[in-house]
């Protein structure tokens, strides 16, 4: 009779583990509130939706970040080769030079996430100003004529934002910073019609929530009686848009103050860089039903915002 092979033990990631206890630590909650209100305090105007990356569609945070990284990379290539500082120096300067644009973007960016998202940000910003400090030393070092030292710092500045690399991976694929939290609606919604209440249900003005697959939507009725209907999650970081402000056409989401077109969803102001899936809207029998748009015939969102005649009496639909 064979002996029974020893159980295998599955132990969890060092690394993992060091980042989970990194997302529960509150200790610098002070000072990331204190840097939280300082970054939202920057003069920027419409230059904070430009950093955002609204106008892009996603963050434009990391495709700033490829400059320097792609940089230093390739200057760290060159000084395993003899006789190619001068080259390699240059690169240093040139991810010196695209550093600052990338790391204002990521700020603004990490002013509006959770405390736990933010914990993890500001290593990661630390870990990336260390990397700075060291290129910026080994340029020093290099223009001096110790270019010994200066690769030596360059190795060490590669080391750092490797360090930040992993660390934004974190943010992004593991706490979902940066990505879009309404992305799923579209994949979970049947299509069709759906109802979702009767008239009497959704005060004018008023956000209402309701359910569509056990997918929250909002819906709101306008006094002259038109009907719109969003995803209820806010794509920036799943905020209750219902719990939001309704003015001039748009919803305001309470959490970091995203800002959406009623008709259409569209993202009129960040931090959201995504719109909100909307929904086509009519009235029968005096319930309201909604339906995805891109389903069944209906048009993309943006592409159409008018009323069909008789629609607020029940008789036609409602964009």
């Amino acid at each position: 009779m064979s002996a029974t092979p020893p159980r295998r033990v599955m132990r969890q990631n060092r690394v993992l583990w060091l980042l989970d206890r990194l997302e529960r630590e509150p200790r610098a909650d002070a000072v990331i509130d204190t840097l939280r209100k300082g970054v939202r305090a920057l003069p920027l105007g419409r230059g904070r939706d430009l950093l955002h990356g609204r106008w892009l569609g996603h963050p434009v945070h990391p495709l700033m970040v490829q400059v320097p990284i792609g940089s230093w990379l390739s200057a760290a290539v060159l000084d395993l080769r003899p006789g190619r500082s001068q080259e390699s120096g240059l690169l240093v300067g040139v991810g010196l030079g695209a550093a600052a644009p990338a790391a204002v973007a990521g700020w603004v960016d990490w002013a509006e996430l959770h405390h736990r998202q933010q914990r993890v940000g500001l290593v990661h910003a630390l870990s990336n100003s260390l990397a700075v400090g060291l290129y910026a030393a080994s340029l020093v070092c290099r223009v001096k004529g110790r270019e010994g030292a200066g690769r030596a710092y360059g190795f060490l500045g590669l080391t750092a934002v490797g360090v930040g690399g992993m660390l934004g991976g974190h943010l992004a694929y593991r706490q979902a910073a940066g990505a879009n939290h309404a992305e799923e609606v579209p994949n979970v919604v049947s299509s069709g019609w759906h109802r979702v209440g009767t008239v009497d249900e959704f005060p004018a003005g008023e956000p209402v929530r309701r359910s569509v697959d056990d997918v929250p939507v909002l819906v709101v009725r306008e006094s002259g009686g038109a009907v719109h209907a969003l995803a209820e999650r806010c794509s920036h970081l799943a905020g209750p848009l219902s719990e939001g402000t309704v003015a001039d056409g748009c919803v305001r989401c309470p959490w970091h103050g995203s800002v959406f077109r009623l008709s259409d969803g569209w993202n009129v102001r960040g931090p959201a860089t995504a719109p909100q899936p909307s929904f086509e809207t009519r009235i029968t029998g005096g319930h309201v039903e909604v339906r995805l748009r891109h389903q069944n015939g209906g048009e993309p969102a943006g592409q159409r915002n008018t009323t069909r005649p008789g629609a607020a009496h029940g008789h036609g639909d409602h964009d």
